[in-house]
């Protein structure tokens, strides 16, 4: 379904722009931020709506999910991975986030370049919040696994 809304979106944009899908490039992504949490879940010890789709694999006993994440206030949004490293050896990934809003438009791209999660401990690639009121969500990707699709926050 993301898929569908994603080239719908690109072929609207594109024939606004009189551009056809052969000369469109990418854009490039802004800078994410990690941050570590350590063994306190970063969703649960927030005071943000946190909506995230469901954890996938990325390699054996490590988990990530995309989130998209509402400030307190209702005012801000912004995009998120988070990584659970369940091993006992650190474990480098990278991550990248997508906020989408409802026609779908994307508000924002981030990548986390290559870093270490910590042995048992939860890392977050975050991108930039912005003002945003309507609905939005988010697509994601860490160690080059799709994380899907959150629901709207």
């Amino acid at each position: 379904m993301r898929a569908n809304r994603m080239i719908a979106g690109l072929v609207a944009v594109l024939a606004l722009l009189g551009l056809s899908l052969v000369t469109a490039g990418s854009a490039s992504a802004a800078t994410g931020s990690w941050k570590a949490y350590g063994n306190t879940n970063p969703i649960t010890s927030s005071p943000h709506t946190w909506k995230c789709d469901a954890s996938k694999v990325i390699s054996t006993n490590v988990l990530a999910q995309v989130c998209v994440i509402r400030s307190e206030n209702g005012k801000l949004v912004q995009g998120a991975v988070i990584v659970r490293n369940n091993t006992n050896a650190l474990f480098s990934t990278s991550a990248s986030v997508t906020v989408w809003n409802k026609q779908p438009v994307v508000l924002g791209e981030w990548d986390c370049a290559s870093s270490g999660v910590a042995t048992k401990s939860w890392s977050v690639c975050f991108g930039q919040s912005f003002p945003f009121n309507p609905k939005a969500d988010a697509t994601g990707y860490a160690k080059g696994v799709y994380l899907g699709d959150t629901p709207d926050v």
